[in-house]
């Protein structure tokens, strides 16, 4: 039963008690001024009834079996209650690396839609949990704030290309920066991140990255995919295949997984870092580490299944009321 008054208005009908003690007073008060207006009071004795001692107690009695009879409905109309929950949460934004550099196909079927088969797996192990999604090339942008609604972050990422963010290169600092951001209302410790890339930072920003994310409480995760022998990448247009990416000098420009620079960021920021090539151990591993720093959260739970005592203040209330109906013939105060 919630006792607590902010949270169960229903025990204002405690206020009848002093309502009624001040009505027994009152007509204690009325009943002795009619003897004295019928009778001086040398001759009360002679004319009314002595008081038994029942009498005495009769007012306490009735105040008693008011109060249990006002806490039994306060019991029985509250059908719910507020309970402590104590649980462990993550709150993980989703860092994916939408480079050029994602399409190569040292990964099947790209290194991209590997980044974004592993996030749909790790989300469907997820729970009690919210996540968002920041995008990131040479700028990063946030496509979906921290959420519940896993669906609809699977749908949002659907669509996610290499295109999406216009500015091309790789810089982990802008992306960071902006993860950051969107944490400002989720306290320290509590804030999580999978950078989910090939590591290839052509701003060679990670060190400040890490940096900025161990200020920021930020634990990262950090998810290299892609081969070390590396992959040329592919350039489309419209969807097609134009050809591979060059450089100045003409030649097939290989794209390579920099892990060192994903393990030490992971290192910085008391994360772990992931091998993302194989799709199953690598959702294995991920959940396991957002296990491991996972926050722990204290909510109210409204439960219908509150524990009542109703019956026993009932009783107590009725019980009371037949001692008054028994011992009290003439139905009275009779003070």
């Amino acid at each position: 039963m919630n006792w607590t008054l902010g949270n169960n208005l229903y025990l204002i009908l405690l206020l009848l008690l002093p309502l009624l003690g001040i009505i027994m007073i009152a007509y204690i008060k009325w009943k002795n001024q009619r003897k004295k207006i019928f009778a001086e009071a040398r001759f009360q004795e002679e004319l009314f009834e002595k008081n038994s001692g029942f009498t005495k107690v009769l007012p306490v009695l009735y105040l008693l079996a008011t109060l249990f009879l006002v806490l039994a409905i306060v019991d029985l109309l509250s059908g719910s209650e507020e309970v402590k929950s104590k649980q462990k949460m993550n709150n993980v934004i989703f860092l994916l690396d939408v480079s050029n550099s994602m399409n190569a196909q040292d990964v099947a079927p790209n290194r991209l839609d590997e980044a974004k088969n592993i996030i749909i797996n790790t989300m469907e192990k997820m729970k009690n949990d919210k996540v968002g999604i920041v995008v990131f090339a040479g700028d990063a942008s946030s496509i979906m704030p921290l959420t519940t609604d896993f669906t609809a972050v699977e749908t949002y990422l659907g669509g996610v290309e290499t295109n999406i963010v216009k500015t091309q290169g790789t810089d982990f600092l802008k992306a960071m920066q902006t993860v950051a951001d969107k944490f400002r209302n989720i306290p320290k410790g509590a804030r999580q991140a999978v950078l989910l890339s090939d590591g290839e930072d052509n701003e060679s920003n990670e060190k400040p990255a890490a940096k900025l994310a161990s200020k920021e409480g930020i634990s990262v995760i950090t998810v290299g995919i892609g081969s070390e022998e590396g992959a040329p990448i592919p350039e489309y247009v419209f969807g097609q295949l134009m050809g591979y990416k060059t450089d100045r000098a003409g030649q097939t420009v290989i794209s390579k997984r920099e892990t060192l620079a994903l393990k030490n960021m992971a290192n910085q920021t008391n994360g772990t870092y992931v091998d993302g090539n194989n799709l199953e151990n690598a959702t294995t591993q991920i959940i396991d580490g957002l296990r491991k720093s996972a926050a722990s959260s204290e909510t109210m739970v409204k439960s219908n299944n509150a524990i009542h005592y109703y019956q026993y203040f009932l009783a107590a209330s009725i019980l009371l009321f037949l001692i008054i109906f028994l011992a009290n013939p003439k139905r009275d105060f009779n003070i």
